[in-house]
């Protein structure tokens, strides 16, 4: 294909998932973008055809995300009331994103604003003391996580570039806030942070997921783009037959465990890994560790395919099952895991990248703790 013909349809930044094209509203004010909302996570984009008028387009999107109230839309606070990103190089005519910025002989340079709510929108309207129409946008409601803003770095610094061999002397030493230092001021530390899972070291792996996880988290609160970026390439690794995807489902689960509340609608594409035997331990620990922090994005997936898994011969398989089961509370699973509580098998879960020996018999028990409690 000539380079000038690459394109692609245009798609959420936060979510991943393909979205409609732009519409004009159906009461046209003057200098009103056309709008349209991911029907997956609920962030709101507006189109500005032109590349000229972005911080425009920025406005309309985000009071069109506050259901037209100017005065709340004032009053939000980025990245603790929402976050924003964009798409460049955007065909409104066609509809796609052309990465070369040329299409049949003309330049495209339109824009897709995005704005999405953290959270639930009626609650952050009432934090302002704004009134709510009823109009919510935001990701999918569930019990929130306390997440603390990274503080903004002195814009007079000295950046620091990242080193491969600077990066893996972090990770081995744990040195979570240097890492996301690095992460702020170059983001190829992120790439060099993946490239470290690809190893047949089991130990160094798990490890490695964990501290992915921690740093996109506290990266996600200034670039929550970045990290989208990065589970896109994740998944394109899980989905490659000609690559080997050493980590990825493990660094998948470690993110969105992390940031539920921004990366929680990428949960249900792990499901797509339950086929294969050689990646289903990674993606039951991955729905395992989604399931303590935000219990109700598996409820609200098929995840009841999953109980012929508490049948597994395999007690690594049954044990992963049984860590999900508990911590959604699926009291409907409870009279066979009740049957499990006699499996003294022992097997070995990684959490929070070490590895933590236990059996069968003690994950049944705790899972029947957390489903009667």
């Amino acid at each position: 294909m000539p380079k000038s013909e690459i394109h692609a349809r245009p798609w959420c930044p936060f979510c991943s998932q393909i979205i409609s094209k732009p519409r004009e509203p159906d009461i046209r004010k003057i200098g009103e973008f056309s709008t349209g909302s991911c029907t997956n996570c609920g962030a709101v984009y507006t189109c500005d055809p032109t590349g000229f008028n972005v911080g425009a387009a920025m406005v309309d999107c985000l009071v069109h995300a506050c259901n037209d109230n100017w005065e709340l839309a004032w009053d939000l606070l980025p990245e603790i009331d929402y976050l924003t990103d964009q798409i460049d190089k955007y065909d409104e005519i066609t509809n796609q994103v052309v990465d070369v910025g040329n299409l049949d002989g003309r330049a495209v340079r339109g824009v897709l604003f995005f704005v999405r709510m953290l959270g639930d929108f009626t609650k952050i309207a009432e934090k302002h003391g704004q009134p709510n129409s009823g109009f919510m946008i935001g990701p999918i409601s569930g019990p929130s996580i306390a997440i603390e803003i990274e503080p903004a770095r002195d814009p007079k610094r000295i950046k620091k570039k990242a080193d491969k061999a600077v990066v893996q002397a972090m990770v081995e030493s744990l040195d979570i806030d240097g890492l996301v230092d690095l992460a702020l001021d170059d983001l190829k530390t992120i790439r060099f942070i993946q490239r470290l899972l690809f190893t047949p070291d089991t130990a160094i792996r798990w490890k490695t997921a964990f501290i992915f996880g921690k740093v996109c988290a506290r990266l996600s609160t200034r670039k929550p783009g970045a990290v989208s970026d990065v589970l896109h390439r994740l998944f394109a690794a899980c989905s490659d037959s000609a690559s080997t995807n050493w980590g990825a489902i493990e660094a998948i689960g470690s993110i969105i465990s992390e940031r539920p509340d921004i990366f929680g609608t990428f949960t249900r594409y792990l499901f797509n890994y339950l086929g294969d035997r050689a990646d289903l331990p990674a993606t039951l620990w991955a729905l395992g560790a989604i399931a303590k922090s935000r219990p109700d994005l598996i409820r609200k997936t098929p995840f009841y395919g999953l109980l012929d898994f508490l049948n597994d011969d395999d007690s690594l398989i049954r044990g992963l099952t049984l860590r999900i089961f508990g911590h959604v509370q699926a009291k409907e699973a409870k009279q066979t895991i009740k049957n499990l509580q006699n499996d003294n098998a022992i097997l070995t879960i990684y959490e929070e990248g070490k590895p933590v020996s236990t059996t069968i018999a003690e994950l049944a028990t705790e899972a029947i703790r957390l489903i009667e409690h």
